[in-house]
């Protein structure tokens, strides 16, 4: 109900809160986070602008602006698509790369795994979490 609800916000609050102490001195938000390490596990570091907004599940002008800043930065470049003239892949920079290397290696130390909840109380947060997206139909 409504108090399980407020405790989620609360959570969500609380976590994107931690992150972003992190990522601010790197000069990142968490969805041009998203976007660096998304470009960075693919097999040549390039995509289709449209592709990383369904992968993310964000507006096509959430991944523009997004683009647009981190192009600003020296992190990511658009090119035209090789056999898709209407597409633009968005490519990830050696300058990216680190960037996205130094966010992790942060973020891992100081957020991923100081949640503060022990291990299990994690694996049981994700299976009730993952409840609630499924019947949202998230997946």
């Amino acid at each position: 109900g409504m108090a399980a609800v407020t405790s989620i916000v609360r959570a969500q609050q609380i976590v994107l809160q931690r992150i972003d102490t992190v990522l601010r001195p790197l000069d990142l938000t968490f969805a041009r986070y998203e976007i660096l390490m998304l470009l960075s596990f693919t097999r040549n570091g390039a995509l289709p602008m449209t592709r990383m907004g369904a992968l993310l599940q964000v507006h096509p002008t959430s991944v523009t602006s997004a683009v647009d800043r981190l192009q600003a930065q020296g992190f990511v470049t658009r090119q035209p698509h090789p056999s898709d003239r209407r597409a633009v892949l968005a490519s990830i920079t050696e300058a990216g790369r680190a960037t996205a290397h130094a966010a992790t290696t942060a973020l891992n130390a100081q957020v991923f795994e100081q949640l503060g909840i022990t291990p299990h109380q994690t694996d049981q947060l994700r299976t009730v979490l993952r409840s609630l997206r499924a019947n949202a139909g998230d997946f």
